[in-house]
Parts: structure tokens; sequence; C-alpha cells
């Protein structure tokens, strides 16, 4: 039987959680969620996600602190990760964001909310090139 590909979400918004989690099981893909940037991370590590899907502004530790992280740990800092957040919308200034995400060598980035399509084609192009 061929192996569903695992997704990592790690969004502390559980309603934002909860509709990702349908469509990507839509797909066939398997997710696994966290809704903290602390257990995201220990996910991660746990269960060698194929892909991770992370939001940047949570209480304790941002996003670009995980990203940071991920991509600095041998055993996972060849999973991609796409950046998605509404940051842009809150500051009203995308670049910044986009800049510092990109810096911090994310495969994608992508604003909230996002159309399911748009979703679905950035995390298989991602996948096709793992």
């Amino acid at each position: 039987m061929e192996r569903h590909q695992k997704i990592l979400l790690i969004d502390d918004d559980p309603d934002f959680v909860e509709a990702t989690t349908t469509v990507l099981q839509s797909k066939d893909y398997q997710v696994v969620s966290a809704l903290s940037p602390e257990v995201g991370l220990q996910k991660a590590r746990e269960e060698k996600p194929d892909l991770i899907i992370l939001d940047i502004i949570m209480p304790a530790k941002d996003g670009f602190a995980v990203c940071e992280q991920l991509k600095a740990d041998p055993t996972l800092s060849k999973i991609p990760v796409i950046i998605l957040t509404s940051m842009s919308q809150r500051v009203g200034e995308s670049t910044v964001a986009m800049s510092q995400g990109l810096r911090l060598e994310a495969e994608d980035y992508l604003d909230k909310p996002v159309e399911p399509k748009v979703l679905l084609s950035r995390v298989e192009n991602l996948l096709k090139k793992k």
C-alpha cells in the first residue's frame, strides 16, 4: 500500500487547523497538528513529516524562530516548510515578513486566508521536489 505523505501543521488557531486538516485530508495527506511552537518542534522530531506548514504569529515563540530551529537541526533541515500567515494584513506591509521568511530558507510563503486549491498545489509542488 502506498504511504500517505505526512504534513505537520503548526498553528495556534484551532479553527484554522481543523479547516486546513480537512482540505489536506481531501487529497489523502496524513495530517499531524500542533497548536504551539514547542509541540510543533517536538512533533517534527517524532513524526518526521514530509512537509511542514507553519504559522508566524503565535504566542511565546513565533514561526520565524521555529523555522530557524527546524533549519538548524540536521535531522529536520531537509523538510520543506511553507510559512502561512496573516501578518502582512496586520502590518499592511508584506515585504518585511516575506523577506524574513525567505531569508530563513522557508521553501514557500503564503498569506492567510489561502484558497484551498492554492494551498494544495503549493503542497503538491514541494512534495514532488523531495
